[in-house]
């Protein structure tokens, strides 16, 4: 890894979230914020750089949004990447989670898609699991951190709850008997995907910064 961006990383202290997706963002800020890193989006910059997802997997996705970002900008960048995979449907909607109704898909779209898909799947076999990856690439576009977590529950036939977003309504946690969309933030913050991949991904963020001032003492 290079000392010269590390040194950089915690003396400027700014992250550049490779989404303009903002409840993603708000989900990211809860951790990153309290750590004294200023956080930009795409729309920060003039000519916000659009990404096209080619990879075949979450990380591979992950990847490529934080390394065309990192190297367009010079700054350190995270790229994430998620979305739904339900075994019985052979995993997916899987990376194509966000557009799996087709061109202007919608969460309504998408979820009523979903839910046509798996009409005569049985209780048993509606199963499914949330996945998120968490990639953090250097100015020249050398990962230096990835990491990935998991949420099991499964799908409803009906939505229920208004918070949340994608397939929250239709995504029941069966330990809490509720929808990603019903439960409150600070539930999600703690069990989501997102929440998992990024606690391991500061993990070994916090073990960077933490060697880095450790150098310099």
């Amino acid at each position: 890894m290079n000392a010269k961006f590390v040194d950089s990383l915690l003396k400027e202290r700014v992250l550049l979230l490779g989404t303009s997706n903002r409840k993603k963002v708000i989900e990211l800020e809860a951790h990153l914020l309290p750590r004294g890193f200023s956080l930009k989006t795409p729309k920060d910059y003039p000519e916000p750089l659009e990404v096209e997802e080619t990879g075949e997997t979450f990380i591979e996705n992950a990847r490529i949004k934080a390394i065309a970002q990192s190297q367009a900008r010079g700054v350190w960048a995270i790229g994430e990447d998620s979305g739904l995979c339900v075994p019985a449907l052979g995993g997916q909607p899987g990376v194509i989670s966000a557009r799996f109704s087709g061109p202007g898909a919608t969460d309504q779209s998408n979820n009523s898609k979903l839910l046509q898909w798996m009409e005569n799947i049985p209780e048993p076999e509606r199963v499914a699991y949330y996945v998120s990856t968490v990639v953090l690439s250097d100015p020249d576009g050398q990962i230096a951190i990835e990491a990935n977590g998991e949420c099991w529950g499964r799908i409803l036939r009906h939505p229920r709850g208004n918070s949340g977003f994608g397939y929250d309504p239709l995504f029941e946690v069966p330990e809490y008997h509720r929808t990603f969309a019903e439960l409150g933030l600070q539930v999600k913050r703690a069990i989501s995907h997102r929440s998992r991949a990024l606690r391991l991904f500061l993990t070994r963020f916090d073990a960077i910064a933490g060697q880095a001032s450790g150098g310099r003492n």
